[in-house]
């Protein structure tokens, strides 16, 4: 065995996990999941991630 094998089982090895992270991601049985969590970015407000905050000029402490 020489270095060239080792390239050549890994290369194999990387194909066989990039297929399985397709056959995950796009299996049938999780789309309804995935299109949910797509849409949570829509469904919560910028309020409700980031409270505002009060301007440096209004804050307590700030000047005039």
């Amino acid at each position: 065995m020489d270095i060239t094998d080792f390239r050549s089982l890994a290369t194999v090895l990387c194909a066989i996990g990039f297929t399985a992270v397709v056959w995950w991601a796009y299996g049938p049985s999780r789309k309804q999941r995935f299109e949910e969590d797509a849409q949570l970015p829509f469904l919560e407000s910028d309020d409700d991630v980031y409270p505002p905050e009060p301007h440096p000029k209004h804050a307590k402490g700030g000047q005039s």
